[in-house]
C-alpha cells in the first residue's frame, strides 16, 4: 500500500506541474485569436472535472481538474480581453480565491483547491517580481503590438532582468518558490503535493519565458 501511495502522490505532483506549465502555452495563442472559445472551454473542464469527481477511482483527478478550471477561467478573461492592464492581472487571477478558501475551510475539494492556491501564489510572486524590476512598461508594450514585432521589446526587458537588481530579485523569487514548494511536500497529503507541483512548476514556466525572450 505504501508503494501505491507513493506512486499516487508523485502522480498528483506531476499532474499539477503539467497543468501549470503546459496549458499556458496552449491558451496563450488561443485567447488572442479565439477568446470566446477559450472562455467556453472552461465549462468543458468543469463538466469533465465533475464527472471524474463522482467516480471512486477518478475522484482525485476530477478534483484536480476542477481546481485547474479556475486558472483556465481567469486566464481566458484576462488574456482574452484585459491583458493591456497589468494592474488588474492578479485580481482577475484570484477570481476563484473565495471559493478555494471556502472549500479548504470546509475540507472539500482539497486537491483542486490547493492546486489553484499554489498556482495563484506562483502568479502573485511573479507579478511582484515584474513590479520590483520595473518590467510593467514592457508588459504594456508587448500587449499592444503584433507578436512578430515583440522581439525588440523582449530584448529591452531582458536587459532589465540581467541587471544586478533584476538578478538578485530573480534569486529571491526562485528561492521563495523552492522553499515553499519543497516544504509543502513534507506536510503529507495529496493536496499538499498538488500545491507543491503548482508552486515549483512556476519556476519552469518563468524560466521558459526567459529562454524565449533570450532567443528572440
Amino acid at each position: 500500500m505504501r508503494d501505491i501511495g507513493n506512486r499516487q502522490t508523485w502522480s498528483v505532483f506531476w499532474a499539477s506541474s503539467f497543468l501549470v506549465s503546459v496549458p499556458v502555452f496552449v491558451q496563450a495563442p488561443l485567447v488572442r485569436e479565439l477568446p470566446f472559445l477559450s472562455l467556453v472551454m472552461t465549462l468543458g473542464w468543469v463538466w469533465l472535472g465533475l464527472r471524474l469527481f463522482k467516480g471512486k477511482e477518478t475522484k482525485i483527478w476530477g478534483d484536480l481538474l476542477l481546481g485547474f478550471s479556475w486558472s483556465w477561467l481567469a486566464g481566458s478573461i484576462y488574456w482574452g480581453w484585459l491583458r493591456w492592464e497589468p494592474l488588474i492581472h492578479l485580481p482577475i487571477e484570484a477570481i476563484g480565491l473565495p471559493f478555494a478558501l471556502w472549500g479548504w475551510w470546509r475540507g472539500w475539494g482539497m486537491v483542486g483547491n490547493l492546486f489553484y492556491l499554489g498556482s495563484l501564489l506562483g502568479t502573485a510572486l511573479t507579478d511582484v517580481y515584474f513590479y520590483l524590476t520595473a518590467l510593467i512598461p514592457y508588459w504594456r508594450q508587448l500587449m499592444q503590438v503584433e507578436p512578430q514585432l515583440a522581439g525588440s521589446i523582449l530584448q529591452s526587458a531582458l536587459v532589465q532582468v540581467q541587471t544586478p537588481w533584476g538578478i538578485s530579485w530573480a534569486g529571491v523569487l526562485v528561492s521563495t518558490l523552492m522553499f515553499v514548494g519543497i516544504g509543502s511536500l513534507a506536510r503529507g497529503g495529496l493536496h499538499w503535493w498538488a500545491f507543491s507541483g503548482a508552486v515549483l512548476s512556476t519556476i519552469l514556466v518563468d524560466g521558459l519565458f526567459w529562454l524565449v525572450a533570450s532567443l528572440v
